[in-house]
């Protein structure tokens, strides 16, 4: 894929990433708690980093040799992050 053909297809999903966006703001079921754009800004962060080169998109650092539950891993960790001194 070359980069105009990339820059294309980012435009197209956010196109249609704004009119979803708008759609569930406008038909959100909960009118005491309701959705704005600023519930979005993290999809939008994804969108726009499909740009970049792969060694620099957005992606959650993957975490090595990590056994799940059921292997004997641990069931829960604590992501609270410290409290400042």
């Amino acid at each position: 894929m070359n980069d105009e053909q990339r820059r294309q297809f980012i435009a197209e999903v956010w196109r249609r990433f704004e009119a979803v966006q708008d759609w569930a703001i406008a038909n959100w079921p909960d009118a005491a708690h309701p959705l704005s754009s600023s519930d979005f800004v993290e999809s939008r962060k994804e969108i726009l980093s499909l740009g970049l080169p792969p060694g620099q998109r957005l992606h959650l650092v993957p975490q090595q040799n990590v056994l799940e539950p059921e292997q004997g891993g641990p069931q829960y960790e604590d992501v609270t992050p410290a409290p400042w001194p």
